[in-house]
């Protein structure tokens, strides 16, 4: 059962129909008129793309005799008119055909290019040109080259727009709106002559919008291992990597002198389905790969990656790739801002791969213990440090506490004694020479011991034994001669020894340490200095007896 689409002669709507033997021959179109399927299946129609009025059977169908396209037209189609670019001719045209022949010269006209270039143009030839298509477009070439002397040009911000007259890239025009006349196209109209004064002369040029946004996202991958050399195992293991990069145009006449050529563009599809792992085609694919493969290995080498931990030095390893791919894209125009190695993939099942992860495993154990070993001894060594710095302190405190109490002591007893009303000095020579005349046989030593015995420390009984020397000699002197020592004293005459008298019985000499003097200032007797250690007065000449 055949089913076609009929026309109503009346209201132009299409109904469905059918040959069978069973269907209806009457449809009610919604106009009020019956349409009889046999009658009115007959009809005449002009060409919509020669023009040609042709009657024929719209179950059969038909072609046009004159230009042989099909007159079948469903509901809904719209006829516009186009001309035809090599005749001029007039033709009507459905608006969803590609392309159809001229009736007049044959030419093979393309009917979107026509109905594009009818939609722009207005009564007198002035036309806007822009482009306003998506961004994974790095370059597109308006479809229209010729262009009247008037017309008007819009770029958008991170587009510039490009001239070219006979293959030459001439003018350019960053963001902004320019109407196009010979003192904007300076280089064009010097190269083609643009003709002055005659309305809005028509000239031929042909114009490229480039894209100078950032393309994100575009992957990458090598479609094969990369062979690398562990120096630290001497093992070879293969590896692959893949990630992504952003891509923009740097200089957009390099790009389309190199790239573009006489094509209608270049798309970001161009260039990153060209470094997919899958695809084998592509403008830079050779290009990524190579540099990836010469230069992985050796940047993990020379900068001492291990490969067990190659992820910690992904933004190193990119950085450096794209140093090394850059160069070849700026000969094209081109440039990478960024390169992202985003997965290096290691071969877990290799078993060089397995016996190196299980060397750098016990060399990594080893290389804790060792660690662990250090800083016990270090902890060790601090400890004691630390208690060694704790004892002297310790031990600094209670020096100092003793000295404190000390102090304490010496100050209650200088009270004690300003309020007595005598000196420390003369209660200092008085224990001294109570001690003397306790322990005679001793001398000086003696009488010391008992100043310490008493309290007193050893830098001030050193201090006070020189300034008491002379009045504890004659007490221990004396002390001697009660206990009947045999110590005495030496004759500075006839140089006796042991002579305990205060004469030498051989020369009569008197004995040294009587010859004592008293001081005039403060009255201190006994004195054998050459100066009063109470009040610091000076021996008179000849000496006080």
């Amino acid at each position: 059962m055949a089913k076609f689409l009929i026309q109503c002669p009346k209201c132009g709507r299409f109904h469905e129909a059918s040959t069978s033997l069973f269907a209806s021959r009457q449809i009610a179109c919604e106009c009020g008129y019956m349409i009889d399927t046999k009658k009115d299946r007959l009809i005449s129609k002009v060409c919509p793309h020669c023009g040609n009025a042709v009657v024929y059977d719209q179950a059969k169908g038909a072609t046009c005799p004159v230009c042989h396209n099909n007159l079948n037209v469903s509901a809904g189609s719209k006829l516009v008119d186009v001309h035809c670019p090599t005749c001029g001719c007039e033709i009507h045209v459905d608006s969803g055909a590609a392309t159809y022949a001229c009736p007049v010269c044959d030419t093979q006209i393309d009917v979107q290019k026509e109905i594009k270039r009818a939609e722009v143009y207005r009564e007198d030839g002035i036309l806007t040109i822009k482009y306003e298509g998506p961004n994974d477009v790095l370059a597109w070439k308006y479809p229209f080259d010729d262009f009247a002397s008037g017309s008007r040009l819009i770029v958008h911000e991170s587009q510039e727009a490009v001239f070219f007259h006979n293959g030459e890239a001439l003018d350019s025009f960053g963001p902004g709106s320019y109407t196009l006349d010979t003192e904007r196209l300076p280089l064009l109209g010097k190269s083609y002559r643009l003709p002055i004064n005659q309305g809005n002369p028509i000239f031929h040029a042909e114009i490229y919008f480039v894209n100078r946004v950032t393309h994100t996202g575009l992957k990458w991958g090598t479609p094969s291992k990369v062979r690398l050399f562990d120096p630290i195992s001497g093992l070879n293991v293969d590896i692959g990597a893949s990630g992504e990069f952003f891509l923009e145009v740097k200089e957009p006449r390099r790009l389309l002198v190199k790239l573009v050529g006489t094509t209608n563009g270049l798309r970001q599809g161009d260039i990153a389905d060209a470094l997919t792992p899958e695809s084998m085609n592509g403008m830079f694919r050779s290009l990524i790969v190579t540099q990836v493969k010469s230069n992985l290995a050796r940047i993990i080498r020379e900068e001492g990656i291990n490969i067990l931990e190659v992820d910690e030095h992904l933004d190193e390893i990119s950085e450096k790739l794209a140093e090394k791919i850059n160069p070849t894209l700026e000969e094209y125009g081109l440039h990478m801002p960024h390169f992202y190695v985003m997965t290096i993939l290691t071969p877990d099942d290799d078993p060089n791969f397995r016996r190196m992860r299980e060397q750098y495993g016990e060399r990594y154990l080893k290389v804790q213990q060792e660690r662990i070993l250090q800083a016990e001894a270090e902890a060790r060594q601090k400890r004691k440090i630390v208690e060694a710095d704790t004892d002297v302190q310790i031990q600094l405190m209670k020096a100092q506490a003793d000295a404190q109490a000390y102090r304490m002591k010496a100050q209650a007893e200088a009270d004690e004694m300003r309020m007595k009303g005598y000196t420390y000095q003369q209660e200092t020579q008085r224990q001294v020479a109570n001690a003397a005349a306790s322990n005679p046989g001793n001398g000086v030593q003696g009488a010391m011991n008992s100043l310490l015995d008493v309290g007193i420390g050893l830098g001030v009984a050193g201090q006070v034994a020189k300034q008491v020397t002379g009045a504890i000699d004659p007490v221990v002197d004396a002390g001697s001669k009660i206990a009947g020592g045999d110590l005495g004293w030496e004759c500075p005459n006839c140089h006796r020894k042991g002579i305990t008298s205060r004469f030498c019985p051989e020369c009569g000499t008197r004995c040294p340490q009587e010859e004592s003097w008293t001081c005039p200032e403060c009255g201190t007797k006994g004195l054998n200095g050459k100066f009063c250690p109470n009040c610091g007065h000076k021996k008179p000449e000849g000496g006080d007896k």
